[in-house]
């Protein structure tokens, strides 16, 4: 995921603004790690550079 794209992601369960945590990075992107919602306690995970943004309980469905 491009960093840049971070300024414009909000959670989709409360539409607050989301903070990375990567783990894996470059100097533009984020390999993998997660989003978080402080205001809501959300985590979605960014892997390969793409940030899952479902809700958990819809993510093993997919």
């Amino acid at each position: 995921m491009k960093k840049e794209t971070l300024s414009i992601l909000v959670c989709p369960a409360c539409r607050n603004k989301l903070t990375a945590k990567p783990e894996e990075e470059n100097e533009t992107e984020i390999i993998s790690g997660n989003l978080y919602c402080a205001e809501c306690g959300i985590y979605y995970p960014i892997e390969n550079k793409i940030a899952n943004m479902l809700p958990p309980e819809l993510r093993d469905e997919f």
